[in-house]
């Protein structure tokens, strides 16, 4: 069977590599992988080159990212994405297409498979983020598709709730837990000669990204953030950039000109999966509202200070602390969160073989139609 892989960012393309490489020793399956999104463009560090340096051919690479942050700008780049889609569909027959996420990009990508009548699979859904439009996003994409794989038995219920069936609805676990008990992670010298970063130092990994359904506050927002990451002055701030949302640009100049005027601060564009997750596990604790800090922190666990309300709606567990953007609120739940003893382990993601399970229904379900 052939199957087709969309990844439209740095974000999901991470989280896929366990599939890819468990369906890469699978003689039954032939994949292609069709990035567009942000993988193209020089502003996000055309992240195509990382998928490629990893082994693995793009076979479609859609130029479909259109530069801005304002709503017709995230309305234009669903439509280039549609229409380099069909296009696709057009050409290669395609028996299922895998789906993760949630993001704007993804829904359009899905969307123009409808009238192609292609099966689509959906990982990571049935989860719940209420300050974000990718919530909406993320259920729609489940009622497209005919196969699912969350990460919880939470998430596997609201699939079934939505749905109104239990069929072909699978509690795999996260691909990332694969990632995490699979890969070798960057020693600290690894990481070092990497990014000319000392993770011997006591560092703060920021990730900071809009609220899209409040999206006229975010000015407000980062200027809370960056009032408190200027009294972290015995910290490595160590600040990731936020995604191609709504209102991302003025996030991006503010973290950029801290960056400029703190000399403990140091800005990423990317780090790549092991650079990213690397990170994760050296720092002393995580700031900002990444799907990361619920999912892979987890692991470690490393402590999170999630910030408002764009992953509100997720399973907290014990080593996240959510907070207002405000700042004398996320001064306390740092207090807090530093304070606070975690658990050795955090287990609710399953087991690190979530990319065999999902191949195996894959095969299950294309030869049961």
């Amino acid at each position: 069977m052939r199957v087709g892989i969309l990844t439209s960012s740095r974000a999901d393309y991470s989280q896929y590599l366990p599939l890819l490489r468990q369906l890469d020793r699978t003689p039954e399956i032939d994949f292609e992988i069709i990035a567009f999104g942000t993988h193209l463009s020089d502003k996000f560090g055309k992240t195509i080159k990382q998928i490629v340096s990893d082994g693995f051919e793009v076979c479609h690479g859609l130029d479909t990212y259109v530069d801005g942050d304002r709503p017709q700008s995230i309305c234009e780049s669903m439509s280039k994405t549609i229409l380099a889609c069909s296009e696709v569909w057009e050409k290669t027959r395609f028996d299922l297409i895998y789906s993760l996420g949630d993001r704007f990009e993804m829904f359009a990508a899905c969307s123009s498979l409808q009238p192609y009548n292609i099966p689509i699979a959906h990982i990571h859904g049935g989860e719940e983020t209420e300050g974000a439009i990718d919530n909406a996003f993320r259920h729609g994409i489940t009622h497209m598709s005919s196969l699912h794989f969350p990460s919880t038995e939470v998430y596997r219920q609201r699939i079934v709730d939505l749905k109104g069936s239990d069929s072909n609805v699978y509690n795999v676990g996260a691909l990332s837990i694969d990632n995490l008990s699979k890969l070798k992670l960057l020693s600290k010298s690894e990481f070092f000669q990497a990014f000319n970063i000392n993770l011997d130092l006591p560092s703060v990994l920021v990730t900071f990204h809009p609220e899209t359904i409040n999206f006229k506050s975010n000015q407000y927002y980062v200027e809370q953030l960056t009032a408190v990451l200027s009294r972290l002055k015995k910290y490595q701030i160590i600040i990731t950039m936020p995604n191609a949302d709504t209102s991302s640009a003025v996030i991006r100049d503010r973290l950029n000109a801290f960056i400029v005027e703190h000399e403990n601060a140091v800005g990423v564009e990317s780090f790549g999966t092991l650079g990213y997750l690397t990170c994760i596990k050296h720092c002393a604790f995580m700031l900002g509202n990444t799907s990361s800090g619920f999912l892979e922190a987890s692991y470690f666990p490393t402590k999170v200070v999630n910030l408002g309300n764009r992953q509100k709606g997720r399973i907290l567990t014990a080593n996240i602390v959510t907070v207002e953007i405000e700042e004398s609120k996320i001064l306390q739940g740092i207090d807090e969160i530093l304070s606070r003893k975690l658990p050795e382990k955090i287990d609710i993601f399953g087991h690190g073989n979530a990319a065999e399970k999902i191949v195996a229904a894959t095969i299950a379900a294309v030869h049961n139609r």
